[in-house]
């Protein structure tokens, strides 16, 4: 009975009659559909639609938030973990019923320079140790990584927690916080702007951190997570490092399943495999034109994909600042790696997940082990910058049973300082969620970004806020005060 209670949108204040469309179903547009929902009644007698172009391989929403099938198995394709101080997707979860599966924290890390390991972590211990074992582990793994890269691990530490203090700031109640009708506002708003104009290896070594470290421990963090060196900018690289952090989750089954269960809760209407090719202002609305030659009016639109590679057409034209989007290539291996690549005599002597330095030379950015089923057979997830032809995974692999490959445009490739697109595209009811990604992107600043523009959307139609969001809980403790 809970559960059906948090997920009734409420409504407090009618708009006039008109749809309300969002072009991607991924988490930006989903929070989108959630928070309107849950904010007022925007459709007093309208709906609110959500288009996915994707959705080729299985019909549902997600977008860049994906699974695929290897040996009968689910594997995250797109988004995979979440921070535990990510609070609006943690909450999604708990609001929608979903399970959580922690992602562990032991993993062995062995740091490849292209001809050998300059790093290991310390192998875990076994499945079913002790929790006197484990917990000796966890010491003498950080005494191991201590000796390496010394204070700079604090300093590291002290950064990114720096980074998430300011970030929880989005999460203050109405009355100090104000609704954002820029990126650039909504970032000096919370202290993050100026983590958007420098490096990331610029801010590391300011805040003392040793060359060793930044070219290895924190190159292989930005290549696993973004695919892309340290020279990336501060704000995306403090997200990227924080995403190394223990406690690390995703939701059981898949990703996905919060995007799909946010567009339930918003009694959305969904659009899939229907893609929007031309969105035009007709006067007091908006006319979206999909590929399937469907027309459909709109009060206002909200775009939440990139705009970077798709090919929609704005009538009157809309600018937004160049920005070009990083590519990962995920390739997942069911198979064995070939020991002798990596100078190695046996497979059991290959670490767990594989993270490299910036050597140009090295073909991928990591390696790791999704599925152990035996000692000669495994499924492996392999994230590289382009794809890797079957002559190169079979000098990397002795054996492939299966292979499936996704070409991804991931996020952003960040380049400091960074350039924001407006939110408001055309001045009027046309606004555009996925330009926070220029400053880092994730599953956590979609939601937070959505937020902001159904808050944003909402004023620009002149409608009162609420002071929280109210989600029907009746235990104080279940009760998000967003």
């Amino acid at each position: 009975m809970l559960r059906r209670l948090l997920l009734v949108p409420l409504l407090l204040h009618a708009a006039a009659a008109g749809d309300i469309c969002i072009v991607g179903s991924g988490i930006s547009g989903s929070s989108t559909a959630f928070f309107l929902s849950n904010y007022t009644t925007v459709l007093s007698g309208g709906q609110l639609r959500v288009f996915e172009r994707r959705a080729k391989r299985r019909r549902r929403a997600g977008g860049r938030l994906a699974t695929v099938t290897v040996a009968g198995d689910d594997f995250e394709a797109g988004g995979s973990i979440i921070h535990p101080r990510n609070l609006h997707v943690r909450r999604f979860a708990d609001l929608l019923g979903l399970a959580a599966k922690t992602n562990g924290d032991d993993d062995w890390l062995g740091i490849w320079d292209g001809s050998r390991f300059v790093f290991q972590t310390l192998r875990p211990p076994p499945p079913g140790a002790s929790w006197l074992r484990r917990k000796l582990h966890a010491l003498l793994n950080t005494l191991h990584l201590l000796k390496r890269y010394g204070l700079s691990l604090v300093k590291m530490d002290r950064f990114v927690q720096d980074m998430l203090q300011r970030f929880l700031l989005y999460y203050n109640g109405f009355e100090s916080r104000p609704v954002f009708d820029s990126v650039e506002e909504m970032l000096k708003w919370s202290g993050l702007y100026d983590l958007t104009r420098r490096t990331l290896e610029e801010e590391l070594v300011d805040a003392g951190l040793n060359s060793q470290t930044i070219s290895e421990l924190v190159t292989v963090i930005t290549r696993i997570n973004y695919g892309q060196s340290a020279s990336i900018s501060g704000l995306a690289g403090a997200v990227s490092l924080a995403g190394s952090e223990s406690g690390l989750w995703a939701v059981k089954g898949g990703n996905w399943q919060l995007a799909a269960g946010l567009l339930k809760a918003a009694n959305a209407t969904l659009h899939l495999q229907e893609g929007i090719d031309s969105i035009h202002y007709a006067g007091d609305h908006y006319v979206l034109k999909s590929n399937k030659g469907h027309e459909y009016d709109c009060e206002a639109t909200v775009v939440a994909t990139p705009l970077d590679e798709v090919n929609i057409t704005f009538s009157p034209a809309i600018s937004i600042s160049p920005r070009k989007m990083q590519h990962t290539h995920a390739t997942f291996v069911r198979g064995l790696l070939n020991p002798k690549y990596f100078g190695l005599s046996s497979v059991s002597d290959i670490p767990e997940l594989i993270g490299t330095m910036e050597v140009p030379e090295i073909p991928f950015s990591s390696i790791s082990i999704l599925k152990k089923y035996s000692e000669q057979d495994m499924t492996y997830k392999v994230f590289s910058r382009k794809k890797l032809n079957d002559s190169l995974l079979d000098d990397i692999f002795s054996r492939r049973k299966e292979t499936i490959r996704i070409n991804w445009p991931a996020y952003p490739h960040y380049e400091a300082p960074e350039v924001f697109s407006p939110l408001i595209l055309d001045g009027k009811q046309l606004y555009y969620v996925n330009t926070f990604e220029s400053a880092a992107s994730a599953m956590e600043t979609g939601a937070v970004a959505a937020e902001n523009v159904a808050r944003l959307l909402l004023a620009r139609l002149r409608l009162p806020l609420p002071s929280r969001l109210h989600l029907g809980a009746d235990d104080p403790d279940q009760r998000a005060d967003l």
